[in-house]
């Protein structure tokens, strides 16, 4: 007997900043030493106050080695190794140092190499993390930053804080035939994505998709499974990817979505072709996020049945 069932593909992919991950390095991280040996020999990607890239006329990563910067690793972040050459990043206020341009990381991510917008989505995840962790949340003391950039050490209760991350679950729902998608009010103008929330303290993921999609669509969740997932550093979120079966009810919206609603098989093939210039039809996510991976999941899920 044939399952009639959509065949899914296995893994997500196509999504940025998940390739060609650094090796991190942690024993690296307590030895000054070894840091200043790997200095000279090192890539440093440098970030303005905006999360901005330095970057060369065309665009490209603006790449400052540590001998052209000079002295030794001082306040730059070990982002880690690519084979025998170390990775850092370091803000530009800190450098006698211009560029021809600056280049965020979404503009970053859909023209560099995987390796080097997953580094600089790393480098943007501690930058805001490091700038938004000036005093300690315990005692309100001073903080000073050890271990290569990743502890934030209390100088005066003598707690240690660490980067924060934000784990978000990211669902492509389905009932069967059609896509439930959705929109905030300030998106670009026609796109729509699937649903997506974060997860909160007692939840499971699972948890979270069924009460995510119901109190932003009151569509209900009957099962789902996880595919894959996408470190999101805007500012520093973990988009954790599922596939849901949902009933086929009416989404309704409170606020949270300016509009959520049920598309075909026909209108998704349609949007998938369509460019951002184009003046009429629904858009869908950019290429470099899960996201779009969701969507494009499901479609050839839906299609090769």
């Amino acid at each position: 007997m044939t399952d009639p069932r959509p065949k899914f593909p296995a893994e997500l992919s196509g999504f940025a900043f998940a390739g060609e991950p650094l090796n991190r390095a942690d024993a690296l991280r307590d030895d000054a030493d070894a840091l200043a040996r790997l200095w000279p020999q090192a890539r440093v990607i440098v970030l303005d106050a905006d999360g901005n890239a330095f970057a060369d006329e065309a665009g490209r990563l603006l790449v400052a080695t540590g001998a052209a910067l000079g002295g030794g690793p001082g306040t730059a972040v070990l982002l880690g190794l690519h084979g025998d050459t170390a990775w850092f990043s370091l803000e530009a206020e800190a450098l006698p140092l211009t560029a021809p341009q600056r280049i965020d990381l979404r503009r970053a991510a859909a023209s560099w190499p995987a390796a080097e917008a997953s580094a600089f989505a790393f480098a943007r995840a501690m930058q805001h993390w490091r700038s938004r962790t000036r005093y300690c949340g315990i005692c309100g003391g001073a903080i000073e930053f050890r271990r290569a950039g990743y502890v934030a050490h209390c100088s005066r209760c003598g707690a240690d804080h660490y980067p924060r991350v934000d784990p978000a679950v990211i669902v492509a729902v389905s009932d069967g035939e059609r896509l439930l998608l959705g929109r905030q009010a300030n998106w670009p103008a026609r796109r729509y994505s699937v649903i997506a929330g974060f997860v909160e303290p007692g939840e499971s993921l699972e948890q979270t998709v069924v009460r995510e999609v119901f109190e932003e669509t009151r569509v209900r969740v009957r099962s789902c499974r996880y595919l894959g997932a996408q470190p999101w550093p805007f500012p520093g979120a973990l988009m954790l990817g599922f596939i849901a079966d949902a009933e086929p009810d009416a989404p309704q919206v409170d606020g949270e979505l300016e509009d959520a609603r049920w598309f075909t098989v026909e209108e998704i093939a349609a949007a998938r072709q369509r460019k951002g210039e184009d003046a009429s039809g629904m858009l869908l996510s950019p290429r470099i996020s899960i996201a779009r991976s969701l969507i494009e999941h499901w479609y050839e899920g839906i299609t090769a049945t």
